[in-house]
């Protein structure tokens, strides 16, 4: 069975789930997928296959400690070029809107991502309806649409598909257009208000361009006044093209989150341990717990996990 979030609902029915592929792991939430492991019989655990370009802190911890292994492409797939990414301030918005102009006058397509649909003061973020009125306004020469994840699926499909048959130079859209879009002729990347994605997002979006013959380029639109974490945090961006190492720095920044627990980034809250300065104990603990897998130390091993885990086991089967 092939879905959406609709796969956790509590009326989706498994006769016997044994394999679950999640794709694009970092839009799911822990519960959410705890609540379809849940879906297997009692006796048996389902495989798990995660993929991503860029794992969430968490899963990044959970493959250093836990029993999960990982495999890794580290090359680009055939074809794609690495993307030029800059940090542009709000400033040199007006330069940077003649520039995609150009681009489009050559032809060329461009992406413009925006972080919500409406308006909203509190988080400062440009709304995708207002950008794709003001642009409409400023480029009345250039064919401009707008996608988002209000609208019905074929509407959105209708629009992607224009974009893609180059029939509209600028899509206007939020973060819909992260995954399953493909336009190779699209080299440029304009993501507003970067600072509100995790570095996972904005390494997907980056994604959608880079897939054909020319120089693409990613441009992170910021607001002057950003706080020296966050500018740490859009320059690992800015200077590396390596999702897993991008997600490490992320780690190292924003912590491994629970791994007992449903945060995916934060303090990991161990009681002893370091995740970054612990490492070269790993192995040994690992064959520690191997030991007290063995049916002599079953007592020992229940009293530990009482005292140290108690209501929170659930939560080291979930990558």
């Amino acid at each position: 069975m092939v879905g959406t979030h609709a796969l956790f609902q509590a009326s989706v029915k498994f006769s016997a789930l044994g394999f679950i592929i999640i794709d694009e792991q970092h839009r799911f939430g822990v519960d959410q997928r705890l609540a379809l492991q849940k879906k297997a019989s009692k006796q048996e655990m389902p495989h798990q296959l995660i993929m991503t370009a860029t794992p969430i802190p968490r899963t990044l911890a959970m493959s250093i400690y836990a029993d999960l292994d990982y495999s890794q492409i580290d090359e680009l797939p055939p074809g794609r070029k690495p993307v030029t990414t800059s940090i542009v301030s709000e400033q040199k918005r007006a330069k940077l809107i003649d520039s995609v102009a150009r681009s489009c006058s050559e032809g060329g397509q461009a992406y413009w991502v925006c972080t919500l649909i409406e308006e909203s003061e509190a988080l400062q973020c440009e709304a995708a309806e207002k950008t794709f009125a003001l642009l409409q306004q400023q480029l009345p020469s250039v064919s401009i649409a707008l996608v988002h994840g209000r609208m019905k699926a074929d509407e959105k499909e209708a629009v992607i598909q224009a974009f893609k048959r180059a029939e509209t130079d600028i899509l206007v859209a939020t973060t819909v257009i992260e995954v399953g879009v493909d336009v190779p002729n699209a080299s440029i990347m304009v993501i507003e208000n970067p600072e509100r994605l995790g570095l996972s997002q904005i390494h997907q979006l980056r994604g959608r361009v880079g897939r054909g013959v020319r120089e693409s380029f990613c441009i992170l639109l910021v607001k002057s006044d950003l706080s020296a974490p966050v500018k740490k945090r859009l320059e690992i961006i800015r200077s590396h093209q390596d999702g897993f190492l991008i997600a490490q720095k992320d780690l190292e920044l924003r912590g491994a989150g629970e791994v007992l627990g449903t945060r995916q980034s934060g303090e990991a809250s161990f009681k002893i341990a370091d995740l970054l300065r612990d490492q070269k104990w790993f192995a040994q603990v690992d064959e520690l717990a191997k030991l007290m897998q063995k049916n002599e130390y079953a007592g020992i091993r229940g009293e530990l996990l009482r005292n140290w885990i108690g209501h929170k086991q659930g939560y080291t089967e979930v990558g």
